[in-house]
């Protein structure tokens, strides 16, 4: 009797040949390239530097497209969004100390997005490892423990032979549910050196499912069936699983409205009469998930911003499906399911009973009027407008990235994604500077539709080197800055809470004359020529930027009274 654990691949005469008969001139750069290629990596990012030159110089030897950025954090973040947008682990090459700290920000944001970004760093010369102080170029005592804090996982490396099997791991990691980003970090001298190990040709790996203990949706599932007012709160664990058209049927078959966290756009159609839509930060829509009787909270920890602030307190039972362990149950008790949201809600749709409710759609499209007269009661047309041109210019199918800006924090409520995995944004960890390098991952990885970047003038000037990327790798994105000349948000809560504001006034450039300083068109419009300017800048081909003057207030908050 054969187990699958006993089956050896045979290797291919070809993959033979090759290992025999290795090509000369590899070293330990070349084992790093042909593993991830191996693995079925066709892109890279990164950004060279002195100790990863070995790296950097087996690119040539490869067949890997390379997609260098201007900055490693920006690096990290285009890295991000093409791991959101495949779900492939997307590699981030990058060098030692201020290199690989510089990228920080960014591997933060792809952990709590759950985006698989597979960083792989040079490290110093293994003559200079063990924590003393030799005195290298770029050293740190203990280089990986920057980023156990905020990586899923750190892969060490010492020797030649542990390239592929580390690797190996780490995309495993990667790409294992929750996904995240993951750390590996290889000596200078081991990436430099000759190598005598044959050329990689393999590297497959299955990273584990993670399905629900049947127990656990058995009872679910009999909560669901006997409940009088479900509701179902739809995070990005239902977008990353690729899990909407189940979540669909079973809020149809339960007959309960869904809403969906800012990380989980798009997860349920906007207009469906069960829809919600994403207005959390509202005190309509919080008293709504307060009553009702069994709550399905599916792909979210529930954590500040999906809460309304931590202001949400359930009356009713909690039933939460995390694939993140320590998510589960993290804020409010719950029947805890820790699974992958596909799977769990594929269990459910097996098991759970059909309830009928022709007060649904009604009730929902009360949570929504009286939303709508709240917003409307504040004279904030201005903001409905710009984002309503927004709306009007962008493709359906075509995919967003939002820094954080108050356009964006409008769009985390009030944007209909029209699709899942279209619009993303750095609500994960709240870092400046995410859109338009993000933007740019996004269009490395899918050519075929126009990519759109929101920024304010502050996050703006994070980015602004990579419109030499844009324009060098001709990247069809169309960057929307909204320029009101600061930290538009940062000034608007000083003021509430102190006055006056402090340190928020920018002196900025001019970013139409400094765009096309780098050979990207760009164009200065207003609220009411917005949605043509945005659409015809969509429509062309390559790079361009839309400069709209413009200051954006936010609606008033329902957490605070």
């Amino acid at each position: 009797m054969t187990h699958d654990h006993d089956l050896v691949l045979r290797p291919t005469a070809a993959q033979t040949e090759a290992a025999l008969n290795p090509p000369p001139g590899r070293n330990g750069g070349d084992l790093v390239v042909e593993s991830l290629a191996g693995l079925g990596a066709t892109t890279v990012f990164g950004l060279p530097g002195q100790h990863a030159l070995g790296m950097f110089d087996a690119l040539r030897r490869s067949d890997l497209r390379y997609i260098g950025l201007r900055v490693e954090n920006n690096a990290g973040f285009a890295a991000d969004a093409y791991g959101r947008v495949t779900g492939e682990a997307a590699p981030l090459l990058l060098s030692t100390g201020p290199g690989a700290l510089t990228s920080l920000a960014a591997l933060q944001e792809a952990r709590a997005a759950s985006a698989p970004v597979l960083a792989i760093s040079s490290q110093v010369p293994t003559a200079g490892l063990g924590g003393g102080r030799h005195g290298y170029l770029h050293e740190l005592p203990d280089q990986a423990a920057s980023f156990r804090g905020v990586v899923k996982s750190v892969h060490t490396v010492r020797t030649q032979s542990q390239i592929p099997s580390a690797i190996a791991e780490a995309w495993t990691s990667a790409l294992t549910v929750p996904h995240g980003p993951v750390w590996v970090e290889i000596p200078q001298d081991v990436l430099l050196a000759e190598t005598a190990v044959p050329v990689v040709t393999g590297g497959d790996t299955f990273p584990e499912e993670l399905p629900p203990r049947p127990e656990l949706t058995a009872v679910a599932a009999d909560l669901l069936s006997r409940a009088e007012r479900p509701a179902i709160v739809a995070g990005g664990g239902v977008v990353r699983a690729d899990a909407a058209k189940k979540l669909r049927q079973l809020a149809e078959r339960l007959h309960a409205p869904v809403v969906t966290t800012f990380g989980g756009k798009g997860a349920f159609p906007w207009t469906h009469p069960l829809s919600l839509q994403s207005w959390l930060e509202d005190r309509h829509t919080t008293d709504f998930l307060e009553d009702a009787d069994v709550l399905l909270v599916v792909g979210s920890g529930l954590g500040e911003l999906s809460s309304n602030y931590h202001t949400f307190k359930p009356r009713g039972r909690v039933i939460q499906i995390e694939a993140d362990l320590g998510k589960l149950e993290s804020n409010h008790p719950a029947l805890g399911i820790h699974a992958d949201a596909r799977l769990a809600l594929q269990a459910l749709l097996e098991t759970v009973g059909e309830r009928t409710d022709p007060s649904a759609p009604e009730r929902v499209r009360a949570v929504l009027d009286k939303v709508r007269d709240r917003i409307a009661a504040q004279e904030l047309t201005l903001e409905q407008d710009v984002l309503a041109a927004v709306r009007a210019a962008l493709p359906p199918g075509a995919p967003s990235f939002w820094d954080m800006t108050i356009l964006a924090y409008w769009a985390w409520s009030a944007f209909d994604a029209k699709a899942p995995n279209t619009m993303h944004s750095a609500q994960g960890a709240g870092g400046l500077g995410y859109g338009f390098p993000a933007a740019l991952g996004a269009a490395v990885a899918d050519p075929t539709h126009p990519v759109l970047a929101v920024s304010g003038d502050g996050g703006a000037l994070y980015s602004v080197a990579e419109l030499a990327t844009a324009r060098q790798y001709d990247l069809n994105v169309t960057w929307l800055i909204v320029d009101d000349g600061g930290y538009g948000i940062l000034r608007e809560y000083m003021t509430d809470a102190f006055g006056a504001p402090t340190a928020t006034e920018l002196t900025r450039p001019d970013y139409v004359a400094l765009a096309e300083s780098f050979g990207v068109p760009g164009v200065r419009t207003s609220p009411q020529t917005l949605a043509a300017d945005l659409a015809k800048a969509l429509a062309a081909p390559g790079p361009s930027v839309v400069v709209l003057p413009a200051v954006l207030r936010m609606f008033a908050p329902t957490h605070l009274g």
